[in-house]
């Protein structure tokens, strides 16, 4: 009787099979699943995207990658955000927010001031002036639902000053930059 209970317990190297194969599965199982929410993450609450052109220099340069955020975002002056090009290009363009629905922007090309509902802007992020001006006429009024754009690089950006950007529609808002990821090297928050 002893001879049979003994073949139907699994032997020592049986048991050790059967933990590395368990081990293996769980593994497997939780690569997957952190493989998942990762994608869920970067589809629903944060997108990774690359600076295409000068227009924001100083702030970020050519083939910068961004970490940007739409969630819970609502459009806010000086905050930098990543549109939806509505050129022929089709690229996502990045630029700072300069007016929200309603502020008057107007833009002395002499001096090179900014001026936002009469005020000049402060705006320590530029290395010079804003002396190049576009096709549309100043002052200009903010729509409802839209904002008005520059790119930090004010003599060399295609921006809200050009009609074939305008007036951003809020719709075409793909995120609020907040984190520069790389080069590596210049990991940090976006101001």
């Amino acid at each position: 009787m002893s001879d049979i209970t003994n073949n139907l317990e699994p032997t020592t190297s049986e048991v050790k099979k059967t933990g590395i194969k368990k081990e293996i599965f769980e593994w497997v199982e939780a690569i997957i699943f952190s493989l998942v929410v990762v994608v869920l993450i970067f589809t629903f609450v944060f997108r990774v995207v690359g600076v295409d052109g000068r227009s924001m220099e100083p702030t970020l340069k050519n083939e910068d990658r961004v970490l940007i955020s739409h969630l819970f975002y609502k459009p806010k002056k000086g905050d930098i955000v990543v549109l939806n090009d509505q050129t022929e290009d089709r690229k996502p363009i990045i630029k700072r927010i300069i007016g929200t629905e309603g502020d008057t922007i107007d833009i002395n090309f002499i001096n090179g001031k900014v001026i936002v509902n009469g005020i000049p802007l402060d705006e320590p992020y530029i290395d010079e002036n804003t002396l190049t001006p576009g096709d549309v006429e100043f002052p200009v009024t903010v729509p409802a639902g839209h904002i008005f754009v520059m790119g930090d690089n004010r003599n060399n950006s295609l921006d809200s000053r050009h009609s074939e950007i305008g007036m951003a529609d809020i719709k075409d808002l793909l995120g609020r930059a907040f984190v520069r990821i790389y080069p590596i090297e210049k990991i940090s928050f976006i101001k």
